[in-house]
């Protein structure tokens, strides 16, 4: 066993099972991916707003951001699990995360990939359709990141 993945011992004596480092590096990635994911889908936040709707490069940068935060949870999650032990539901989460997030990708990026309703040479936007398919992908990854949750017992 490496340095790095040694169990710890908590408050109350017990050994817990996971890598404070990892935990760290994943809720780090995380709140990094969550900036992301506001510095495209709200700019005025940072002083950054140039356009009334929501184009090309502020789509791309919350959907990064989102991919992010998928990477970022699955890391924080994962070190929960000891070595070696994942759960088929935990599994299946993960694969739902990969899903809720090929999902998003296609549906923001709809009209840039030539099937949404402003089809090129026309300005790709962000519209309504988009939202709605947005939501249901970041619905599914959520359902996934809840099913990666170890149970206490273990």
């Amino acid at each position: 066993m490496k340095q790095s993945e040694k169990t710890e011992k908590n408050d109350t004596g017990n050994y817990v099972p996971h890598s404070s480092k990892r935990l760290r590096v994943g809720l780090i990635t995380t709140i990094a991916g969550y900036l992301l994911l506001l510095l495209g889908a709200r700019p005025s936040m940072f002083g950054l707003d140039r356009s009334p709707v929501i184009g090309f490069v502020q789509t791309a940068a919350f959907i990064v951001g989102i991919g992010i935060i998928c990477i970022g949870g699955y890391i924080s999650l994962m070190c929960f699990w000891s070595k070696g032990s994942v759960s088929l539901t935990a599994d299946f989460g993960l694969r739902l995360v990969g899903t809720g997030f090929v999902i998003t990708v296609f549906t923001g990026m709809a009209d840039v990939f030539g099937f949404g309703s402003h089809q090129l040479p026309s300005v790709p936007f962000f519209g309504p359709l988009q939202s709605a398919g947005v939501i249901l992908g970041e619905a599914i990854i959520a359902i996934g990141l809840i099913m990666m949750i170890s149970p206490s017992d273990s």
